[in-house]
């Protein structure tokens, strides 16, 4: 069982580093087809604000800033290309460039569909992208595909060798589980955590952290189970405090099993993991 092929997104080069390693090694690791795509935001001065009173000059200086704007924007890409073949001819793994200009979200969204899994960069506050402020969550909820996203912060050369399943028994989480078999398969340790499970007056298992290690042990991963009860912390916290602890270089999660507006609105497990992850997290929705 493996990836055949995986979609890495770029919008900067000082993200694209980190994000590339992992790809190329995900690749390398599956014997899969590597696509990188770097989406260049529409760019369009005059729908930003600027002002513009309809002079010859004013409308000449706006082409002007245009054209050296999207000038940057191919350059940089082409940094990012260059690095990415390099990498790639450099693990042996084939591979292929695609450069989009137009809506981000939409654009990742369509050749993610595509795609076995997809690879992109958590949401950097400081450095929003441009027309896609919420990029991570589109992609999760609109492509159809799992996705691993990558901290902003950090160095990650690889992932899937110590992995943490936060299990929950939902339909995304299994979702999740079943999107990163290729990856559990391969991971030298699996931990399946459960946080507040239910009873065993429930409709589900009685414990359903074993239920599913068990599961995963049919498929031959080398899952164990492990669980906690505590309502003083909230569950995101308490998934990325026991990664730590674990010394996990993946977690994997069902992503949204609210509403998108109550997660954000209220709090939530995916809302948490998104703005505090601090190691890659594979999620399905």
């Amino acid at each position: 069982m493996s990836f055949k092929d995986i979609l890495v997104l770029f919008t900067d080069a000082r993200s694209a580093p980190v994000r590339l390693n992992i790809a190329v090694e995900m690749a390398r690791r599956d014997g899969a087809h590597l696509i990188g795509l770097y989406v260049i935001p529409t760019i369009t001065l005059l729908a930003g604000g600027l002002t513009y009173t309809g002079s010859e000059a004013e409308l000449t200086a706006l082409q002007v800033i245009e054209n050296q704007t999207r000038t940057n924007a191919l350059n940089t890409a082409g940094e990012v290309e260059k690095a990415f073949n390099d990498a790639a001819k450099r693990a042996g793994i084939a591979s292929e460039w695609r450069l989009v200009e137009g809506d981000v979200a939409y654009a990742a969204i369509l050749h993610a569909r595509h795609a076995d899994i997809v690879i992109l960069g958590q949401d950097d506050p400081e450095r929003p992208v441009p027309t896609a402020p919420n990029l991570v969550e589109a992609v999760l909820l609109d492509a159809g595909r799992p996705i691993i996203i990558v901290p902003y912060a950090g160095r990650f050369h690889d992932i899937g060798a110590n992995v943490l399943v936060a299990w929950n028994a939902t339909r995304e989480g299994a979702r999740a589980v079943n999107d990163a078999m290729p990856i559990l398969v391969k991971a030298a340790n699996v931990t399946v955590f459960s946080v507040n499970p239910p009873d065993a007056a429930s409709l589900g298992p009685a414990l359903p952290g074993a239920d599913i290690s068990l599961h995963l042990a049919r498929h031959g991963v080398k899952a164990e189970a492990s669980s906690t009860v505590n309502t003083e912390i909230d569950i995101g916290n308490i998934i990325l405090s026991r990664a730590a602890d674990f010394g996990s270089d993946l977690i994997v999660m069902g992503g949204y099993g609210h509403s998108r507006q109550r997660e954000w609105i209220l709090g939530g497990v995916t809302r948490t993991l998104l703005q505090h992850m601090t190691v890659p997290v594979l999620m399905s929705h």
